[in-house]
């Protein structure tokens, strides 16, 4: 299962936004550090579901009406505060807490209402803008710390004969996340002495940057867009590659509404009718809701998890299958199924995926959307529906 960590400074509404993704109990509360040790649970991505081509209804729990919710992990992270790679706040905690993630959320109060500790402040007067490098930095100098602290062990291995550069570092940042081929497009992406002896910290830091870039992707999350300042928003999307506005309390609101009954809304939806008796107050609020709704064609939070697996990961979903022409499992489920793969990947791929012994096993495969064998090198699109035949 895919991982997606949330992070930022405290107050941001990294709680609230993972509450609202997750429905999980968790405290949420207007003052620093409501969240200490890392709280953990399932969400979902979304995409269209293969069934609507077919014009039949997969009748599952992650299938509304043709909307697809796949599952992940969701890491709310505590807090971060200026100096967390040295400790401070607890922050080699926290930081330690994103090691498994494949991309990160940074939560930013786009209202700047919160200081850069994660004090309540006026709203505006805090900069956001000052807050979207912030993670970055200090996951950064995290990183540099952790090979700055092991480097001595790299330059006693230089002095073996057989000594790789490659392998070693492969061995030391296994514990952030990074593959071999992440250490070797680093390392070709690098300017560096080939004498680990002559490595500076300037060397070591832009190691670190590299690989933290590719192992740890982000996306910011401009968090309170409906109270945000004027410009606000924009000014966040000129300091960021990918920017989503975002609302956690309203999708919070509408995601309570739904399971009451009150209204007719499914995460990631543009719109949403009230079908339940609501007093005035509760109406009011909820047209506020449906003026951001409108605004940024949606709350955020579905939009935000959604940008970070399908276009910053680059991942696609696929459907197991076990019986092609019906797209069935063996008790007759409808694409019951749902897999998460980077793009690029072929059958094989998705048989490991399912469980290592179809993969070891692994003959061929057969596209359930063409009714056709299909090659080991296919690369699987999204939606792709595949039969799998294995031995194991």
């Amino acid at each position: 299962m895919l991982s997606i960590a949330l992070a930022g400074k405290p107050n941001a509404g990294k709680s609230t936004f993972y509450k609202a993704a997750t429905m999980a109990d968790v405290d949420v509360g207007n003052y620093p550090f409501t969240t200490i040790d890392a709280n953990r649970g399932v969400s979902h991505v979304r995409t269209d579901c293969p069934c609507l081509d077919r014009q039949q209804r997969c009748g599952g729990e992650n299938c509304h009406s043709g909307k697809r919710y796949v599952p992940v992990e969701l890491i709310d992270v505590a807090g971060l505060v200026p100096g967390a790679h040295d400790g401070r706040g607890l922050g080699n905690q926290f930081l330690d807490e994103l090691t498994n993630a494949d991309v990160i959320l940074n939560v930013v109060d786009a209202a700047g209402e919160t200081n850069a500790e994660g004090e309540p402040v006026e709203v505006g007067e805090h900069d956001p803008v000052e807050d979207v490098d912030f993670v970055e930095e200090e996951m950064d100098l995290w990183i540099a710390s952790i090979v700055s602290r092991n480097w001595e062990s790299i330059e006693r291995q230089s002095r073996s004969p057989d000594f790789a550069l490659d392998e070693s570092l492969v061995d030391l940042l296994a514990g952030v996340g990074a593959s071999e081929l992440d250490v070797a497009r680093t390392l070709r992406a690098l300017d560096y002495p080939e004498d680990p002896i002559a490595w500076t910290d300037a060397d070591r830091e832009a190691l670190a940057r590299e690989i933290r870039e590719r192992t740890k992707p982000i996306v910011v999350v401009a968090n309170k867009a409906d109270i945000a300042p004027e410009g606000n928003v924009e000014r966040l999307r000129e300091a960021a590659d990918i920017v989503i506005p975002t609302t956690a309390d309203g999708e919070l609101a509408l995601r309570n509404a739904a399971e009451a009954g009150v209204v007719d809304y499914d995460p990631g939806d543009d719109s949403f009718d009230i079908v339940g008796d609501v007093s005035d107050q509760q109406r009011h609020g909820l047209d506020k809701i449906r003026d951001v709704v409108k605004a940024f064609g949606g709350t955020g939070v579905q939009g935000a998890m959604d940008t970070a697996v399908y276009d910053l990961l680059d991942h696609i979903t696929a459907y197991p299958v076990q019986n092609d022409t019906k797209w069935t499992d063996g008790q007759g489920n409808v694409l019951p199924d749902a897999h998460l793969l980077p793009r690029g990947s072929t059958p094989k791929d998705l048989a490991y995926n399912v469980h290592s012994d179809i993969g070891e096993g692994y003959t061929h495969a057969v596209d359930a959307r063409k009714e056709m064998r299909i090659s080991d090198e296919t690369e699987l699109e999204e939606g792709a529906v595949i039969k799998i035949i294995s031995e194991g």
